[in-house]
């Protein structure tokens, strides 16, 4: 009777969390429609990619000029006009760049508010493929449980007819008692699978934005694709549309040109200056004057500033180069296993749902009939009972497994493969 009380409590808080779960299904869209208006991530993203706008207008302006007000020439103490020097001044003074290099700045600017650009839109896409990434885990997770909890319920039957057999002497002790230590073992599976999915759930809240402890609802697989185009044309997809590579070459673009404008740091800037005097006249009058300059910047230590500059400018381009071709072949390398990946992960997941699953069902079902007419050992229907159980999570794992490859695909090549809205049992899937 204890035993029965501890099992059912068991049950309870295992099943009972999941049961509420499946009262209302997740899609992959609902997902990416939440993602979209309250990743603090992606709307960092965006923010940067604004401030980086926000700096091209600036880079094409001159330095601001310099007003001075004078008091020239005067007594101590009483500060009162000295004659005949003593007068009353305005100065403005105007430095202006030479030799291109406020253009070249702004040329600068403008590729490196392309590059935040194509940061916030790689940025979307890694978190879109993150959030997915967590939806399959959640999916496979929810449908191992569920297998579990399917053949926890099977399991119950035979351990009432293994005590069954015992208590009539048809069968031995030590069969019922293992069949108890089996169930335990399930029931432990299932609460550590239960913490599992708890956690993977709040990975994906915090994707969202979501409070940690909100209810997530049972993931639908969408309905995967039947064929994909072809590695090489995934990787040419991925080289030319992945904004990560665009934000490199806008990288590559803004070190150009600020290498260029590094090169003419030794050429002077100008200085431009105004002088408008005056003071009072004995008989009441005013004497006005003006002044006007011109001054430039003398690269005195050229070698060790201007020249250095352009060194350092030199070596930031070539960085910038060995970075978008290191992103390259990143990309390359990764689309070629994301593909790999999908390719196995498509292949078994039909070898277990055509062939390796109803075979292990039709052998379970069969050994459960044999040992309640007496013909199997207890053994082997604990086998096959398990080995069921294992190839449906098995399945779970590859269908899982397909998902996270396409979502790495689509966010390396930034281009949708699959209606996110869609479930896998619009297309005759078994689930």
């Amino acid at each position: 009777m204890r035993r029965s009380i501890m099992l059912s409590l068991v049950a309870v808080l295992v099943t009972g969390p999941l049961a509420a779960q499946e009262s209302s299904r997740l899609t992959l869209a609902q997902v990416y429609a939440e993602l979209v208006a309250t990743s603090p991530r992606i709307a960092a993203a965006q923010a940067q990619a604004r401030a980086a706008e926000a700096r091209i207008g600036p880079a094409g302006k001159w330095p601001d000029p310099a007003i001075q007000l004078g008091l020239m020439n005067r007594n101590l103490p009483g500060l009162g006009l000295q004659d005949p020097l003593g007068m009353n001044q305005i100065q403005v003074m105007q430095m202006v760049p030479t030799a291109g290099k406020t253009g070249l700045a702004v040329k600068a600017a403008r590729a490196d508010a392309r590059a935040e650009a194509a940061r916030a839109d790689e940025v979307g896409w890694e978190v879109r493929a993150r959030a997915a990434m967590s939806f399959y885990d959640l999916y496979q997770a929810d449908q191992s449980i569920a297998a579990m909890r399917r053949g926890r319920r099977l399991l119950e039957d035979v351990v009432r007819a293994a005590e069954t057999m015992y208590a009539e002497g048809q069968g031995s002790q030590a069969a019922a008692l293992r069949a108890q230590v089996e169930l335990a073992r399930m029931d432990e599976d299932l609460l550590r699978m239960g913490a599992m999915r708890e956690g993977m759930g709040v990975r994906l809240n915090a994707l969202l934005g979501r409070p940690s402890d909100a209810p997530v609802a049972t993931p639908i697989l969408p309905r995967l694709p039947d064929s994909l185009p072809a590695r090489d044309s995934l990787e040419r997809l991925a080289l030319s549309g992945r904004p990560m590579l665009a934000a490199g070459a806008a990288k590559v673009e803004a070190a150009d040109a600020l290498t260029r404008r590094a090169g003419r740091e030794i050429w002077p800037d100008l200085t431009l200056g105004v002088i408008y005097g005056q003071r009072p006249m004995p008989d009441g009058g005013t004497d006005r004057m003006a002044s006007f300059m011109l001054g430039f910047t003398l690269p005195l230590a050229a070698g060790g500033k201007q020249r250095q500059m352009e060194k350092e400018a030199r070596a930031m381009q070539a960085m910038s180069a060995a970075d978008l071709s290191d992103m390259q072949a990143e990309t390359r390398g990764r689309v070629g296993e994301a593909h790999a990946d999908l390719l196995r992960a498509r292949r078994l997941a039909e070898l277990y749902r055509h062939t390796l699953l109803p075979q292990a069902d039709a052998t379970r079902e069969s050994a459960l009939a044999s040992y309640r007419a007496g013909g199997t050992d207890f053994m082997t229907l604990l086998d096959t009972q398990m080995a069921s159980i294992r190839a449906h999570q098995e399945l779970f794992r590859f269908e899982a497994e397909g998902g996270k490859a396409i979502a790495e695909l689509e966010m390396l090549t930034a281009t949708v493969l699959i209606d996110p809205a869609s479930t896998a049992t619009e297309s005759g899937d078994t689930q």
